[in-house]
């Protein structure tokens, strides 16, 4: 069980695991409705820590995803994935409050979700580089091309005032990056799991390209 706090109160989430995204692909409800859907990669995951209260002041499993080479794993990692018996792990994440009843070293499989589970989804969004204000902060432009704004459809405008306050404000609508950003889609819906593939296919779309990170979280 997976928990945060908010306003002094503990908000239980019963699942989670962490996944990596496959792609999406289309398929029907019992109605016949045309669904887009994402499939997932879940786990399995490997439970690399038991935090408790009393040795850490909180309580919290730590778990890791995705295997990776030893070459390219620390010594100091090796060290901690080798006390719970298990190959270095590109992914892990900490989750707080998890009730579920796990030693170290067991893992955490798409079992953990059934059909009908609504979710969450957290992930990276995907980069898009230096972008303008249209694109970034739907700006519309100036309009139409006339009086001689031949350059200007796709400026900003103004960004500063008079003498008052001479400065531009922090905080101001620009281009700048964008993307990379970590985001949570809410709502979504577990339309099937294929547990003997780690594969959770979830209804609407998923932040992050293909093959990053996704962190799958009951309501």
């Amino acid at each position: 069980m997976v928990g945060y706090l908010k306003k002094d109160k503990i908000i239980k989430r019963m699942k989670a695991i962490i996944g990596k995204k496959v792609g999406m692909t289309t398929l029907y409800d019992e109605q016949g409705k045309q669904l887009a859907c994402t499939v997932i990669q879940a786990g399995p995951c490997v439970v690399t820590q038991v935090k408790t209260k009393d040795t850490d002041g909180y309580n919290a499993l730590q778990v890791a995803f995705d295997d990776k080479k030893e070459k390219n794993t620390s010594a100091g990692e090796k060290g901690h994935f080798a006390k719970a018996n298990t190959t270095p792990k590109r992914k892990v994440v900490e989750f707080r409050d998890f009730d579920l009843n796990k030693a170290i070293g067991e893992t955490i499989t798409a079992e953990l979700f059934v059909k009908g589970d609504k979710v969450e989804a957290t992930g990276t969004s995907k980069g898009k580089g230096f972008q303008g204000v249209v694109r970034r902060h739907g700006f519309s432009g100036v309009g139409m091309a006339t009086h001689g704004q031949h350059n200007r459809l796709r400026a900003p405008g103004s960004i500063g005032a008079c003498s008052t306050p001479s400065r531009v404000f922090k905080g101001i609508r620009m281009g700048g990056q964008m993307g990379v950003d970590t985001v949570k889609v809410k709502n979504l819906k577990v339309h099937e799991v294929m547990a003997d593939k780690n594969l959770i296919i979830l209804t609407g779309a998923v932040p992050g390209s293909i093959g990053s990170y996704v962190v799958i979280e009951s309501k």
